[in-house]
C-alpha cells in the first residue's frame, strides 16, 4: 500500500503572503523631545530670574540718584516726580568725584596697558618656546592667583615705601600691574596655544624677527583674548578697594572707590543720599559701557579655545 507525503511547502516569495507585526512606536523620541522643552523653560527661567536680580538693582540705582532726599525715603520704589540733575552736578563738584574719576581713569588706564602688554608677551613666551623651566615660571604665575592679596598688604606696604612710591599714582599703577599679571599670563597662554603655528613660522622664513612677529602678526590675532582678558582686568582695577587704601592715602590721590566711601561714611552728617547715589552710577556707569561695547569680542575670546 502506498502512502502519499504530504509535499512541503514551497518557500513564499519575498514579500508575497507574509504579514508584518507591527512594532509599537515606544515613544521615546516625544519623550525626550517633552524633556528638553521642560528643560528649556526650567533654564530659561533661570536666566529670567537671574536677569531681574541684576538689573533690577542697577535701574533701581539710576532712578533714585535722579530723585530728592525726600523722595528717597518716602517712595523709595516709585519713579521719581522730575529728574533732578543737580544731584550728578553736585556729587561731581561737591564731592570731589571729578578729580577721584580722573585719578581712576590714570590709574586704571596705565595699569591695563602695562598689564596687556607685559602679560601677553610672557604669555606667548610660555606658550610659544621650549626652554628649561618653562612649567615652573608657567606654574609661578597660577600660584600667583591663589595667593591671597590681604598677606601682602604689611610687606607691600613697606616695599613701596622704601621705594619712594608710596601715595603715587605710577607707584599704584605697578601695584595694580603685579597684581593682575598671573591671571593675564595664565588666561592668555591658553588662547596663544590655539592660534595657528604656520603664520608664525611663514613670518620667520620672510625674515621677519621675534619681536616684529609678535607685535605684527600673533598679537593682532590675539585680539578677542586681549579684549576678555582686558575686561576682567578692568573690571578688578576699576573696583579696587583694598590696595589704594593701604598705599594711597594722600586725599589729592585718591581713587573713585576710595571717595565713594568717604562719600557714604559722610552721608550720617549731612544727608545727602541723593548725591550719594548720582555718585554711585557715574563710577557705575564706565564698567557697563565697556561690557556694552566688547561684550561681542569678550564671548569670542572665551569660546575662542572650545572652537579650536
Amino acid at each position: 500500500m502506498k502512502t502519499t507525503e504530504t509535499p512541503a511547502p514551497l518557500p513564499a516569495e519575498s514579500g508575497a503572503g507574509v504579514s508584518k507585526v507591527d512594532v509599537p512606536p515606544t515613544g521615546r523620541p516625544a519623550v525626550r523631545k517633552r524633556e528638553g522643552n521642560v528643560l528649556n523653560v526650567f533654564s530659561h527661567g533661570i536666566l529670567v530670574i537671574w536677569a531681574i536680580m541684576v538689573v533690577l538693582p542697577l535701574v533701581w540705582a539710576v532712578m533714585t540718584s535722579f530723585k530728592d532726599d525726600s523722595s528717597i525715603f518716602g517712595s523709595p520704589w516709585s519713579l521719581p516726580d522730575s529728574l533732578h540733575f543737580d544731584n550728578w552736578a553736585r556729587a561731581w563738584t561737591d564731592a570731589n568725584m571729578s578729580d577721584y574719576f580722573l585719578n581712576t581713569v590714570l590709574v586704571v588706564g596705565g595699569s591695563l596697558i602695562g598689564t596687556l602688554v607685559l602679560g601677553s608677551m610672557a604669555a606667548y613666551v610660555l606658550a610659544r618656546f621650549d626652554f628649561p623651566g618653562n612649567r615652573f615660571v608657567y606654574y609661578l604665575f597660577v600660584g600667583g592667583m591663589s595667593f591671597p592679596i590681604m598677606l601682602a598688604l604689611v610687606p607691600l606696604f613697606y616695599v613701596v615705601n622704601n621705594m619712594g612710591l608710596l601715595n603715587t599714582i605710577h607707584g599704584l599703577i605697578l601695584v595694580y600691574i603685579a597684581y593682575s599679571l598671573p591671571f593675564t599670563v595664565f588666561f592668555l597662554t591658553a588662547f596663544f596655544r590655539t592660534l595657528p603655528t604656520s603664520v608664525a613660522e611663514a613670518a620667520f622664513v620672510d625674515g621677519a624677527s621675534h619681536a616684529r612677529t609678535f607685535f605684527q602678526i600673533m598679537l593682532p590675532m590675539a585680539k578677542p583674548g586681549l579684549i576678555s582678558v582686558g575686561i576682567f582686568n578692568f573690571l578688578g582695577q576699576w573696583n579696587q578697594y583694598m590696595l589704594p587704601t593701604v598705599l594711597n592715602t594722600d586725599p589729592d590721590k585718591k581713587v573713585l572707590t576710595q571717595g565713594l566711601v568717604q562719600l557714604a561714611a559722610s552721608q550720617g552728617y549731612k544727608g545727602d543720599w541723593s548725591g550719594l547715589f548720582a555718585g554711585l552710577v557715574m563710577a557705575m556707569l564706565p564698567v557697563l559701557a565697556a561690557y556694552i561695547v566688547f561684550q561681542r569680542q569678550v564671548v569670542q575670546g572665551l569660546t575662542a579655545g572650545a572652537l579650536k
